[in-house]
């Protein structure tokens, strides 16, 4: 008798009572956290396609405009950058996002033919473009979707840019871009003389002195010489710009809403499984059990759904990475491998969503009286 009065025997009991509700109540929640774990993932994997960028080569501090209204700054900061001790080399760059075709869009990055962020790239086919000229290279990815060679035409906003190289990036987003001279970037944006960021890549470390160390000495060294800008460190650059906020924000705005459903079918389900147990409740409390023993026993329920359909739900999600992860046009962009922040977030997440599902459900068992409950019919 006591083992059929305990909270995991009731817990079980009711789950397994209504099996398809059960069920139904799972995949709700399970999709709404296999939305959280795949959309979540591609963010990060986004983001870490941006750290590949700055990593691959050698930039260690993204200078930006210190106000958020505007984004651009002069072109000319990047000469005196490279007056400061600590700063190596410095290289104005505009990076947007165009039209190439109706079907295809891309990034576009804007470089000097001296910039150092060509040791990144491997030229296949082709040779590097010089400033000043109507030239372009594509990522190899981008060329073979747009069936474009060297020597051919790439039409961008009414202008013909001849296409000099065909080149593979470190990154998928370098891959499937467009890379063009400063200048003629600066013509098509309207931004002639500006720049969206100064890469820098700072003088070897100096000794006694660690690398994080070096870095902020480094930041306060080009702030203090040039007021009004920011020195960002190219981790937090990449986690940073517009492109990635846009990622997380989406990635967050519709699994909340996939989270939202989720809950309400839980609390569904609890309330239904309130409602027919009644009588059931009612002889519990005659048995002595108190207000927060049936409240606890209805928010065990509601988290066991929530934390089963967590983990179905980061089984949907590593299968959804897993899809995008062979598929020719995401396949660069994303990772099938979930790391252990994002699992325990999610079960966080899944196992918080069964307590808030529960709570009013659980509330309103809490109050039935005995007498009434036992009443019922």
């Amino acid at each position: 008798m006591a083992k059929s009065l305990s909270f995991t025997g009731f817990v079980f009991k009711n789950l397994l009572r209504r099996r398809m509700r059960t069920l139904l109540t799972l995949v709700g929640i399970g999709m709404a956290v296999g939305a959280f774990v795949g959309l979540v993932g591609f963010s990060s994997a986004f983001e870490q396609q941006w750290l590949r960028i700055y990593a691959s080569s050698g930039t260690d501090i993204a200078v930006i405009q210190g106000t958020f209204l505007n984004t651009s700054m002069d072109e000319s900061i990047a000469g005196k950058l490279t007056n400061l001790p600590d700063v190596a080399q410095a290289s104005p760059t505009i990076f947007n996002l165009m039209d190439l075709t109706p079907d295809v869009n891309a990034l576009v990055y804007g470089w000097k033919e001296d910039a150092f962020q060509f040791a990144s790239l491997q030229i296949l086919a082709g040779r590097q473009f010089r400033d000043g000229h109507a030239e372009v290279m594509l990522g190899d990815m981008l060329a073979q979707d747009l069936k474009k060679k060297t020597g051919d035409i790439l039409d961008l906003q009414g202008t013909s840019f001849t296409v000099v190289a065909v080149y593979h990036g470190a990154s998928a987003l370098q891959a499937d871009a467009v890379i063009m001279p400063l200048d003629q970037l600066q013509q098509l944006s309207s931004l002639q003389g500006k720049a969206s960021t100064i890469d820098v890549r700072l003088r070897p470390v100096p000794r006694g002195e660690t690398s994080q160390q070096y870095l902020k000495h480094a930041q306060a060294e080009i702030e203090a010489a040039l007021p009004g800008i920011r020195a960002v460190p190219a981790a937090e650059r990449a986690s940073d710009n517009q492109f990635v906020k846009l990622a997380h924000a989406s990635a967050w705005g519709t699994s909340s809403l996939a989270l939202i459903i989720g809950i309400v079918g839980i609390a569904n389900t609890m309330a239904m499984s309130v409602f027919e147990r009644t009588r059931e409740i009612g002889i519990l409390r005659a048995l002595g059990w108190n207000r927060w023993q049936v409240l606890a026993h209805i928010e065990i329920e509601a988290i066991t759904l929530g934390l089963c359909g967590g983990l179905l739900g980061i089984a949907l999600g590593w299968g959804a990475l897993r899809v995008l992860a062979t598929l020719p046009r995401t396949a660069g962009l994303v990772s099938a491998s979930l790391h252990w922040p994002l699992l325990a977030e999610a079960v966080g997440i899944a196992v918080f969503a069964g307590l808030i599902a529960g709570a009013l459900p659980a509330w309103r068992a809490g109050q039935l009286s005995p007498v009434n409950a036992l009443r019922y019919d």
